[in-house]
């Protein structure tokens, strides 16, 4: 079967394969703390107590949160010293986000690598159950991730029921649309950061085949919802030892070719359904109430001429399928 010709625009800013954009992304090489600095630094809060270093504002925020948010580095690293003495470098604010996911969150790469290096605990989490990882990839910090990438992590969801995988996903998604909306060199920059945030996660040993607890999906169903043809193609395009099984999983019944042919009937979505049917997507699977993916097609009269085009296709897979055994 001859490929559907595509508009390039859909695949935008990912044409690259797998293993030349892995290949590509280098760590983020944190400069020295200068040695004049960090003295002075020193020398700024050596007169404080244990008791106003630990005091907390009427957020709950310790000085450590404070300096970490503000991204000033060499304060940040003369209080952690002393924290570390006291273990409390850990020690968490009101939202339950310890020194380092507040340095997370406020994007500062050379005081998360600090942090680590002093000993911050890096599957720390807050009230939320986010860790480090997820806070990364949902705001697709990718400069952070980078400096996190060298050491261990886990994948547990929280209790929003996303992976950090999961969060990373979805920002890619939204960046995706976003550039697809507007045109511009700030989305741009956008999309390929939470891209990389994506490859990032997956080198550090994310699960695509791992689901959210709430709607059972895994970042595959959320980039086929999000008719995100660039990183479905990318994640179909991953060495997975069971790509059918990924294609053919359900998330409360449906399967991404369910979510697909319920998309809205553009030539884009034809190139989507043919790159899951040409991944092994089975188009005969029903879903909870007992349809098939080409039952759940937005009605309308091109909406008709388009379902007659995914049954030839689907008859056409089929048929390859048949002569192959």
């Amino acid at each position: 079967m001859a490929p559907f010709t595509h508009d390039p625009s859909w695949l935008g800013l990912h044409q690259d394969s797998e293993s030349e954009s892995l290949l590509r992304m280098t760590t983020y090489v944190v400069p020295d703390l200068i040695p004049m600095d960090l003295e002075e630094a020193r020398a700024k809060t050596h007169h404080l107590s244990p008791e106003q270093l630990l005091q907390r504002d009427e957020d709950g925020d310790t000085i450590l949160h404070l300096y970490a948010a503000k991204g000033l580095r060499g304060l940040s690293y003369a209080v952690a010293e002393r924290y570390q003495q006291y273990g409390q470098l850990d020690t968490k604010e009101h939202n339950g986000k310890s020194p380092l996911l507040v340095a997370v969150a406020a994007n500062q790469p050379q005081i998360v690598y600090d942090l680590i290096t002093l000993g911050a605990d890096v599957d720390a989490s807050d009230k939320k159950g986010q860790t480090a990882l997820h806070v990364a990839g949902t705001y697709g910090l990718s400069d952070v991730l980078r400096v996190m990438a060298p050491y261990s992590w886990g994948f547990c969801s929280p209790p929003s029921g996303l992976t950090p995988l999961h969060c990373a996903v979805n920002a890619q998604n939204a960046a995706y649309t976003s550039r697809m909306t507007q045109a511009s060199p700030e989305n741009e920059q956008r999309e390929r950061e939470t891209q990389t945030c994506v490859q990032l996660l997956l080198q550090l040993g994310a699960s695509c085949t791992s689901q959210d607890i709430k709607s059972n999906k895994t970042v595959l169903h959320l980039a086929v919802q999000a008719g995100n043809i660039p990183l479905v193609k990318f994640l179909l395009d991953l060495s997975l030892p069971d790509l059918p099984g990924l294609v053919n999983m359900k998330a409360h019944g449906n399967t991404v070719l369910h979510m697909a042919a319920a998309l809205p009937p553009l030539q884009s979505t034809e190139y989507l359904i043919q790159l899951l049917l040409l991944s092994g997507a089975d188009p005969s699977t029903r879903n909870l109430e007992n349809e098939q993916p080409a039952h759940l097609v937005p009605p309308g009269d091109y909406s008709e001429q388009l379902l007659l085009k995914r049954r030839r296709v689907m008859s056409s897979i089929r048929q390859q399928s048949s002569s192959s055994l």
